[in-house]
């Protein structure tokens, strides 16, 4: 391709609005414009590079047995509300107005609904689908370019199966899938264990890669033996003791105390011996939670522990009206009306502090297993930096990571609530056991640029680079250049090999920014020069190395380079 007849708008300024790296490198390099907020437009140079990835993503996905389809965008909001999920996405599930439509962001009911009525019996599985499609999330704060969008591209697909021990293969043969696309595109990249969220079922793991950009948090042993992320994290952290037989509970004025910090000080005493309790609602029921001290409540596994599509924060008046207090005085002793349930390091505690469900009172010499009637005791707190990894033999790291790719084993949540059953070999109807395994394009794209880049710009490996080679002629008026670069042009696409030959009448210095800037693995240097003495220049652009090659050899040179 001539760059001369190529649409790439570069843009020497970082745009304002541009904060993380791949954002501001794709808008200068033209391979992608705003069109709204999360809203990008693929121009001809990043549409390359996103159909070189779907490609590798493709050929690994057929390889495991997998099966393309191509599923509408648009669905029938009745199918979504009969796996209770318009509630659990909420308001970023796009609902079409005076329409029982939705945008899906991903394609399990369809999916469920499609097996439901073409599936029979156990001879028909195991089965994988997937397929590369748009989706959309109705993203708040759409930010971080394509990495947080309201519209992207991404590889979904699904697996069903008659068993749990067979949804293991084909979650096996995901992961392994995964981990060849990942290192094909060039990425380095480590699993961690997550939370299935609203999508739900008995586990999953997620494709990360660390960097300051990322919107995720993960908890990473030093050593490098435990990574997960921060919804579902655990470390070792000692639990509240048993003291004697324990005293009478006492109830103490505390006015105008709200906070922990301010409840340790009045009292002095320890904040191991403070329970916090809040009141949260988990699927329009309340339930109260223990915390010890200033341990963060972690909403993930708090939701998880109650097995509850959704959980928020109790509003204040809601709360005065079910505790008679508000927050800050409110605590589990003789607490009517809701299940209470209390994070795992307050197990069978005795001499707790907390509110008595009147303003500006406490409760001391709390009980647990007398004065309480506890429902469950759940690993419900967020880790912190510092802390000492489940193994026990180094401390855990807190970093910001990016997700790449997402895996689940749903189980029978959706074929249970779609009834998707299928026969077995007994003739007895059971429901289809499925695994949902995301992976979004865009964001191999934008972590790809995440980890290779420096000042001039974007360092692409060559799997996706938009073109293996740059041509360049450094100056247009001088003939011998010109023909040179010509027939090296002719003979590379000759070679099948991807060539953006620069032949515009501009200055050597804005060629060679923009060379930098568009970062194709190999830079070809047609300078008189060098040409005077028979060479030609190439430059690698991710060591910045340069060669002098015979202009001969230059091709041999070439081949021998990328490959």
């Amino acid at each position: 391709m001539r760059l001369s007849k190529s649409f790439i708008p570069t843009v020497k300024e970082t745009p304002n609005d541009a904060i993380i790296p791949s954002h501001q490198l794709m808008i200068r390099a033209g391979m992608i414009r705003l069109l709204g907020a999360g809203i990008y437009s693929w121009l001809p140079l990043g549409y390359r590079v996103m159909k070189k990835v779907s490609n590798i993503v493709r050929e690994e996905m057929d390889a495991i047995g997998g099966q393309e389809f191509h599923l509408p965008a648009l669905n029938p909001i009745e199918i979504w509300e009969e796996t209770g999920r318009v509630k659990a996405f909420g308001d970023s599930l796009f609902q079409i107005k005076n329409r029982p439509l939705v945008l899906a962001p991903t394609h399990e009911e369809i999916i469920c609904w499609i097996a439901k009525n073409h599936i029979e019996s156990y001879k028909d599985m195991p089965q994988i689908w997937y397929q590369i499609q748009t989706k959309f999330r109705n993203e708040p704060r759409p930010r971080s370019g394509v990495l947080r969008g309201r519209q992207f591209l991404m590889k979904d697909s699904y697996t069903l199966d008659t068993s749990w021990e067979a949804l293991d293969t084909s979650y096996d043969l995901h992961a392994e899938a995964y981990k060849k696309i990942f290192t094909r595109c060039g990425l380095k990249f480590f699993i961690v264990g997550a939370s299935s969220g609203a999508m739900g079922g008995t586990g999953s793991q997620e494709f990360m890669l660390e960097s300051e950009s990322g919107e995720d948090t993960l908890a990473l042993a030093e050593d490098g033996s435990y990574a997960a992320n921060l919804e579902i994290a655990t470390s070792l952290m000692p639990e509240a003791a048993r003291v004697g037989d324990g005293k009478a509970i006492t109830e103490v004025h505390t006015p105008n105390v709200k906070t922990i910090d301010e409840l340790a000080e009045f009292l002095k005493v320890d904040r191991s011996i403070l329970a916090k309790s809040v009141v949260y609602w988990a699927d329009e029921n309340p339930v109260l939670v223990l915390m010890m001290g200033n341990d963060e409540l972690n909403e993930a596994k708090l939701q998880a522990a109650v097995g509850a599509t959704w959980v928020r924060p109790i509003e204040d008046e809601k709360l005065r009206e079910l505790t008679g207090a508000d927050g800050g005085s409110i605590g589990p002793v003789g607490l009517k009306g809701m299940k209470i349930i209390a994070d795992k390091r307050l197990e069978g505690a005795n001499g707790l502090v907390s509110g008595a469900n009147k303003n500006d009172y406490h409760l001391m010499n709390i009980d647990l297993q007398r004065d309480c009637n506890i429902d469950g005791y759940f690993d419900l707190r967020t880790v912190q930096a510092g802390e000492t990894a489940p193994n026990g033999k180094c401390k855990l790291r807190i970093v910001k990571g990016i997700e790449l790719g997402h895996i689940f084993k749903l189980g029978t949540k959706y074929s249970d609530a779609l009834k998707a059953t299928f026969l077995g070999e007994n003739g007895e109807a059971k429901p289809i056991i499925m695994g949902s395994y995301g992976i979004g394009i865009e964001r191999i794209i934008a972590c790809h640029i995440e980890q290779n880049h420096d000042g001039n710009g974007i360092i692409w490996d060559k799997a996706i680079a938009p073109y293996q080679i740059h041509l360049i002629a450094v100056s247009m008026k001088s003939q011998d250049v010109i023909q040179t670069t010509e027939h090296l042009y002719d003979e590379i696409q000759q070679q099948k090999l991807e060539v953006l030959f620069d032949d515009r009448q501009t200055s050597p210095g804005f060629k060679f920014k923009d060379a930098d800037l568009l970062g194709m693995p190999l830079q070809v240097i047609v300078g008189e020069k060098n040409l005077a003495n028979g060479n030609v220049e190439i430059k690698i652009r991710k060591s910045g190395e340069r060669l002098l090659i015979p202009l001969g050899q230059a091709i041999g040179k070439i081949k021998e380079l990328l490959a």
